[in-house]
């Protein structure tokens, strides 16, 4: 009995893991502490690292499908990218299709999100490239659902933000992986031809040229040889800072890459060029390195173990992610980046790049706006403690952000949270507009007591259907 006891603990706190930012409370105190890849349960005497755990398990192989047309693989909730990529490149020299920006975050978090990074344009997010789920849903129970099995509970814990589920198991879509990457920057003044340029990017899909991650970011012009560069780019190659002498306060950067083998290494220069020449950057101002598909996938940690020698890691992070209408882009440029920030850009990486619509499946728990291009913009900031200037501060950073939101609503920009922290459950209503009655008749089908991710506030009560 005890062993099964304990079997039983362990289960709830791996599965709870697999959740990023899963608050659960069901009778005692628990308290999850997920940031440093393991958990504690109560006064922190129980402490369990899942990724061991995983990690020690058999791992599955990647298994080709004749109805599929191509590879999958079957991982654990709990693993995380990082391992995944590197399990699949050792057995078959695959990879997903679909990434996140960092990789040390879970699958199971990551779909009950959406995951994002510059390959959704063409691939979609995470949650468009999974085949088939496990999921300990809020009764107990351990359902296995694909489109065609139990699509109700699949659609709605692919986004669904842990409230309907714990997915335990994922079946991932895989590709072969290309061995290189040919990264490149370019910066522009003019917001209009970035997206411009942007958009067109996404446009170009099957047949024909295209890069295969699209990106872009913001930056103060005076900030540009602290914010710009990476560990990446070669102090040989420098930007020609003369072009930049007429442009003043904010620029936008361009960030794309192209795959490539060694069965094409021979035509990548043409391509790069052929691609570039066609877009209206600032001349003088592409910036090109070269290096192994993995070292660019996993470009973020490197970034982040830079911080953590300097201290700089564990401090707080009030960001704030941002889905944003096409139509409405220029218009939240002139309002935020010109407005609300001026040219306050310090403090972290703040993201701009657009994603087509019809690549999110809508049967999924995400919202985005309704609109066949949107934008993710993402402000990624750090607050520092005891920082000499006073806009780099928590309390700034937050008084931002809450600006940020409160020029969308009064201007009606129509954007929406991505990584959502609404506070009430009206909030969440508003969140979810015309989707919030199916996202509660899922809730009282497959968590009727409410006792998943009640930290979010999405639920004041159990969600009955007469009430939804």
């Amino acid at each position: 009995m005890a062993r099964c006891l304990l079997f039983v603990v362990f289960l709830i706190i791996y599965c709870l893991y697999s959740t990023v930012g899963l608050a659960v409370e069901p009778a005692d105190e628990v308290a999850m502490q997920l940031g440093g890849g393991g958990a504690g349960l109560g006064d922190g005497r129980l402490s369990v690292e899942p990724s061991e755990a995983v990690g020690r398990a058999q791992r599955a192989l990647p298994v080709y499908s004749p109805s599929l047309g191509g590879h999958y693989i079957d991982v654990w909730g709990g693993e995380l990218w990082i391992d995944v990529l590197n399990w699949t490149l050792a057995h078959g020299g695959l990879a997903p299709r679909s990434w996140t920006d960092y990789l040390y975050l879970s699958v199971g978090g990551t779909l009950s999100n959406a995951g994002i990074s510059g390959q959704a344009f063409h691939h979609g997010p995470q949650i468009s490239n999974v085949y088939e789920l496990d999921v300990v849903t809020g009764k107990g129970e351990v359902v296995t659902c694909s489109e065609s099995n139990n699509p109700d509970l699949f659609f709605g814990a692919l986004g669904g933000l842990g409230q309907l589920g714990i997915i335990t198991r994922a079946r991932i879509a895989l590709e072969p992986a290309p061995s290189r990457v040919r990264w490149i920057r370019a910066l522009y003044s003019n917001f209009t031809e970035f997206t411009a340029d942007q958009e067109r990017l996404i446009s170009l899909q099957h047949g024909g040229r295209r890069f295969d991650y699209v990106e872009g970011f913001v930056v103060a012009a005076e900030g540009l040889i602290n914010n710009w560069r990476s560990s990446f780019f070669s102090p040989q190659n420098p930007v020609k800072l003369s072009s930049l002498k007429h442009h003043s306060g904010v620029l936008y950067c361009l960030e794309v890459t192209k795959n490539y083998d060694d069965s094409t290494a021979g035509t990548v220069d043409q391509d790069v060029e052929a691609l570039l020449g066609e877009l209206n950057f600032i001349p003088g101002t592409v910036f090109t390195t070269d290096l192994p598909y993995v070292d660019f996938l996993d470009r973020v940690h490197k970034a982040e173990l830079k911080l953590r020698d300097k201290g700089m890691w564990e401090v707080p992070h009030p960001w704030l992610n941002l889905f944003v209408p096409a139509s409405r882009i220029a218009d939240f440029d002139h309002g935020v980046f010109r407005g609300v920030l001026g040219s306050r850009t310090a403090g972290g990486p703040i993201l701009i790049y657009p994603m087509n619509k019809h690549k999110w499946d809508p049967r999924s728990s995400v919202v985005t706006p309704e609109e066949d291009v949107f934008y993710l913009v993402a402000f990624l900031r750090s607050a520092v403690p005891g920082a000499a200037d006073p806009a780099k501060s928590l309390e700034a950073l937050e008084r931002q952000n809450r600006e940020i939101l409160e020029f969308c609503e009064e201007a009606g920009i129509g954007a929406k949270q991505y990584l959502p922290n609404h506070k009430a459950q009206g909030e969440w209503e508003a969140h979810f507009g015309a989707r919030w009655a199916r996202f509660a008749r899922l809730k009282a089908d497959f968590d009727p007591r409410a006792m998943l991710a009640t930290g979010q506030g999405i639920f004041d009560s159990p969600p009955l259907l007469a009430d939804s």
